[in-house]
Parts: C-alpha cells; sequence; structure tokens
C-alpha cells in the first residue's frame, strides 16, 4: 500500500509540525508515506473567491502529483472535502464547457481514492488505538467540513477516547461553525469574530486547557481569538495529539 501525504498550504506555510506528526504516527503505524514534490494548492481559495477556470489547472496538478500513490491522506477535513466533492464537478464543468475530457478522468481517479486522516486510520487502517499517550484535557471542535460534507462522525472522539492519559470533555454547540469559513473570515470579519468569540467561549466553558481540531485553519482562527481575550485557550491539531507517545511526548512548549 503506497500512502501519499497532501500537506495543504496552511500547514506546509504555517504549521509544519502537523505534517510532520502525521508521518511520525503513520510510519509508527506501518505505513511507508510518501511526500510529492510536486503538490501544492488543492484550489479551494480560487474556487471559493470565483475562479473556477483557475481552479481547473489546480485539480489536474493534484491527480498527477498523487497518481503513484493507491492513498492519499491529508490533515484537514476542508481540503479533502474541496478534492473529494468539488474537483469532480469543476472538471465536469469544464468538460462541459469544451476544455477536456481528461480533467474528468483525473478527478475520477484521485477523489475516492483522498482521505482525511481520521477517516484513514479508523476506515482504512481499521484502528481507533493509535498507541498514544498524552496526559491533558482536551476538549474537541468538529470542523464544518469534516462534519457536514465529509460526514466524520466520531471518528476523531474515538481516537481521542483511546488516547493513555488523555481526559475528553463535550464542546458544547460543538456543530456551530467557528467562523472561520477561508475566505468567509476575510469578506465578512466581524461575523467571522463574533462566531469565533462564541467557540472560544463554549471552549472556555469545559474548563480544558486545549482545543483541538482536525483542521489548522479553523485552529488557527480560534487560538487568534483566544489570544486577543488572553483567554486560557490553547489550540492543538489532533495529529499531533496522535502522534505523542510516552517514550516521545508532545510538551508543552510545542503547544501554542
Amino acid at each position: 500500500m503506497r500512502v501519499g501525504l497532501f500537506v495543504t498550504c496552511v500547514n506546509d506555510l504555517l504549521y509544519p509540525g502537523t505534517g510532520q506528526a502525521v508521518v511520525t504516527l503513520l510510519e509508527r503505524l506501518g505505513v511507508e508515506v510518501g511526500f510529492p514534490a510536486a503538490q501544492s494548492c488543492c484550489g479551494q481559495p480560487q474556487y471559493n473567491t470565483g475562479y473556477r477556470h483557475q481552479t481547473e489547472a489546480l485539480v489536474r496538478r493534484y491527480a498527477d502529483a498523487f497518481a503513484d500513490y493507491d492513498h492519499i491522506v491529508t490533515p484537514s477535513g476542508s481540503c479533502a472535502a474541496m478534492i473529494r466533492d468539488q474537483h469532480p464537478r469543476v472538471a465536469a464543468k469544464a468538460a462541459a464547457e469544451g476544455r477536456g475530457d481528461t480533467l474528468i478522468q483525473a478527478a475520477a481517479t484521485a477523489a475516492p481514492k483522498t482521505y482525511e486522516l481520521t477517516e484513514f486510520l479508523v476506515d482504512v487502517l481499521g484502528v481507533t488505538d493509535v498507541g498514544a499517550y498524552f496526559p491533558h484535557t482536551v476538549t474537541y471542535h468538529p470542523s464544518c467540513h469534516g462534519l457536514r460534507m465529509l460526514g466524520l462522525g466520531d471518528r476523531p472522539q474515538r481516537l481521542l477516547q483511546a488516547v493513555r492519559g488523555l481526559t475528553l470533555l463535550d464542546l458544547p454547540a460543538a456543530d456551530e461553525c467557528c467562523g472561520f469559513g477561508g475566505t468567509f473570515a476575510v469578506k465578512n470579519p466581524d461575523v467571522s469574530t463574533a462566531m469565533g468569540q462564541d467557540k472560544v467561549r463554549h471552549a472556555t466553558d469545559t474548563g480544558a486547557p486545549l482545543l483541538c481540531g482536525a483542521d489548522n485553519s479553523c485552529l488557527m482562527h480560534i487560538n487568534g481569538i483566544a489570544r486577543h481575550q488572553n483567554a486560557p485557550l490553547h489550540t492543538i491539531h489532533l495529529a499531533e495529539i496522535l502522534a505523542s507517545t510516552q517514550e516521545h511526548p508532545y510538551t508543552p512548549g510545542e503547544i501554542r
């Protein structure tokens, strides 16, 4: 089984430790992970801003970069949803407008083998106990794309519940958006901030010092608001918790 890591733009530029955590975790589970250097953006910023034609080249680039892999794993529900749901739509519209039927095949090949990390662990590898150790109290925020478009369900919680030493607290109004939404936060900053403030309030009400999630874009938004408010809350990606072990713990100094 050949597995390729799609690290995503946000992680590559701002949170490389998350990508490293994915590799550490998967290799510990016996998975050989490849990283094709030709990968780039999934096209979500362009597509959501109305530049569908410019997205087409990124759909093809993604499919070509990961053509030799059996599975593609990404630590982002948002990007996984873009690839699985929107790449085929972009390709179909391009073909309908006479810009190449081959894009349909490219998207049809790449999209089904793309998995968000927790999906891959639970559905493909068939594991929930990944041998992690993380002696901290956390609450979990399900991002919108993972919750609504991918239907991750309780996969993340099942993985967290199996982590030794971890105490998982329920997040009130967990299914409410944090307000980031990519370009939504840029176009509607006041609404975005208000939604983020609600999320921070709900998280701090749990008493957990850590909020984890499966999308660093959402965590970046929440963490920024928490820092602005001097709230007793830090964020951490789920992959970094699952990569932590008693022998090689994730240290508090690495927590954002």
